[in-house]
């Protein structure tokens, strides 16, 4: 398997992208490679000073780079030799089986459709995260493809984020819910009330029906769907917050039990660890017609190393097959 990796991507610079794709080596097997896209000479630079060359580690130069403030659309057309929009194209032309970035995530979702296009019966892709909780994992879809959302490129989400939550997790029959303003049936918008009629009328998704935003970490359901904008902000505001909690316990702590502080930082490092979005990799754009990984862009070398090795799951697993022949059943 041929995996690309934006090396230009990411708040933390090249080096930790590229400490990440070394990291990976040992997850891949003898003939599977990482193409590090992006400038050549800062990549060999980078290779160089961590520790030289590997036989897994491929270069392909890409001389642009689109910035995370850049309008998308029109960074793609002014910058087409940018590390996105080759990513995008040697997937397109068949060198490259999968993409991953941390780089500017419409940029990326434009790539994807407009080079790549949508697997057959998709109307619009949407990007899952899966969210670590004390209950375990919850998968959310979508978390910032899609803004302007139709009744049935919810359900999809439904039907597709069930399938990928299938292949990565333990989790035999998920548990799909609409993330809406009370749980109660024919609570929510109209979005919301037509997209439960579609999940409904679906034997395959096992629709538990509507959730609201607190039930993201109590375990209520194990897909959590809803329009992209809705999404990101959810997204981000329990980031905030687990960060916010964190740091306000930790001076609690301090001013409380100085003397039990080394003990303390311990378990609050065991619980960063566990409930670290680095350790899920990255978000895949559910729909695109290949496998396109969505990192976030404070991602580790451990994050990006467990983007690549979910990149291999989400091919070994088949989930675009699997998508492609369940709408086709839902249609029929």
């Amino acid at each position: 398997m041929r995996i690309g990796l934006d090396v230009m991507g990411g708040d933390r610079g090249p080096e930790e992208v590229i400490a990440g794709a070394l990291e990976a080596c040992a997850l891949l097997e003898a003939d599977d490679r990482v193409v590090l896209v992006g400038d050549q000479a800062v990549i060999e630079d980078k290779l160089s000073q961590a520790g030289g060359e590997n036989r897994k580690i491929e270069i392909h130069h890409a001389p642009d780079v689109i910035g995370m403030a850049e309008s998308p659309v029109d960074a793609l057309r002014t910058k087409p030799k940018s590390s996105i929009a080759l990513l995008a194209s040697l997937h397109k032309s068949g060198e490259l089986n999968a993409c991953i970035s941390a780089g500017n995530t419409g940029a990326c979702v434009a790539a994807a459709q407009m080079r790549l296009g949508r697997l057959a019966g998709v109307h619009r892709p949407g990007i899952a995260i899966v969210a670590p909780t004390t209950a375990g994992p919850v998968a959310i879809c979508d978390v910032g493809a899609n803004v302007n959302c139709r009744p049935l490129h919810l359900y999809q989400y439904g039907v597709m984020t069930s399938l990928y939550i299938k292949a990565v997790t333990d989790i035999e029959t998920p548990r799909v819910a609409l993330l809406s303003v009370g749980e109660e049936e024919g609570k929510g918008n109209e979005l919301v009330r037509k997209t439960a009629e579609l999940m409904k009328a679906d034997s395959f998704l096992n629709f538990i029906g509507n959730v609201e935003g607190r039930d993201l970490v109590s375990g209520a359901c194990d897909v959590m769907v809803c329009e992209g904008f809705v999404g990101n902000v959810v997204l981000k505001l329990v980031e905030g917050i687990g960060e916010g909690l964190m740091r306000g316990l930790m001076k609690k702590f301090a001013a409380a039990m100085p003397d039990q502080m080394e003990r303390i930082m311990q378990i609050a490092a065991g619980m960063r660890e566990q409930y670290d979005f680095n350790m899920y990799g990255g978000a895949p754009l559910l729909g695109v017609a290949g496998i396109w990984i969505i990192c976030h862009g404070a991602s580790s070398s451990v994050g990006i190393a467990n983007a690549i090795r979910e990149a291999k799951a989400f091919s070994a697993h088949k989930v675009n097959q699997h998508i492609i022949e369940q709408l086709s059943e839902s249609r029929d």
